[in-house]
Formats: structure tokens, C-alpha cells, sequence
């Protein structure tokens, strides 16, 4: 039950990041999702983005399949959430794109946090 719970919460992990994930084969949604225009210098940091969310849905589908892997995939998600958030806060909290994308990173957390115990304090309970 733990295991299909712990599958269930990596796949949650996955899906959070598929969309920032497409702005890298679809660079027009770069100006939907961020308001930024894909031709400049901030475009191209917004499309590389994309390459770097595709990592972590990589990572997170990875963990699904390959319990011996979920300490270093909690830790790649991990990074990209409670930095992002640490970010974030830093700015004051801007409205706008950047409170959508807290929003769903603080959502985000619960999941990591119980993939993350069962990964590092818990990691005998990876059985089907």
C-alpha cells in the first residue's frame, strides 16, 4: 500500500513539472506561462528551463520505476522545488506567473516531503 502511495506521489512529482517541461519543444508558451517573449537573452534562459524541468520529470518517472534511486531524484526534485520557493521569497513574493508557480511548488511539497522520508529515513519500505 505505502509502495503504490510512494508511485503515486513520484507520478504526482512528474506531472507538476511536464508543462515548464514543453516551453523547450514548444517555445511560444514561454509568453502564456511566463509573459516572456522566446526571442531575447530571457527567452532562451526560459527555454533552457524547459530542458532543465524535463531532467526532473525524468527523474521523478525514474523514481517510479527505480526505488535505488529516489535518495538522489528527492534530492534533484527537491532542489528545484524549496529553491524555487526560496527564490520566490526572496523577491517579496511578486504576483503574477511567478505566485502561480509557488503556488503549485507549495503544493508540491507534500508529495516531496513523503517521497523524501520514505527515500531517506524509511528506504527499507520500497517493497511492492
Amino acid at each position: 500500500m505505502m509502495e503504490k502511495l510512494a508511485r503515486a506521489a513520484w507520478l504526482l512529482l512528474a506531472l507538476i513539472h511536464v508543462m515548464p517541461a514543453t516551453v523547450l519543444f514548444a517555445p511560444d508558451l514561454s509568453m502564456r506561462l511566463y509573459g516572456v517573449d522566446p526571442i531575447g537573452p530571457a527567452g532562451i534562459l526560459i527555454i533552457h528551463r524547459g530542458a532543465l524541468f524535463l531532467a526532473i520529470t525524468a527523474a521523478s518517472f525514474w523514481a517510479i520505476i527505480d526505488p535505488s534511486a529516489r535518495r538522489v531524484c528527492s534530492m534533484v526534485v527537491g532542489i528545484s522545488i524549496i529553491g524555487f520557493l526560496g527564490v520566490y521569497a526572496r523577491a517579496s513574493l511578486p504576483d503574477g506567473p511567478a505566485r502561480t508557480i509557488a503556488m503549485v511548488d507549495a503544493v508540491a511539497l507534500l508529495p516531496l516531503i513523503f517521497v523524501s522520508y520514505r527515500a531517506w529515513v524509511r528506504p527499507g519500505l520500497t517493497a511492492p
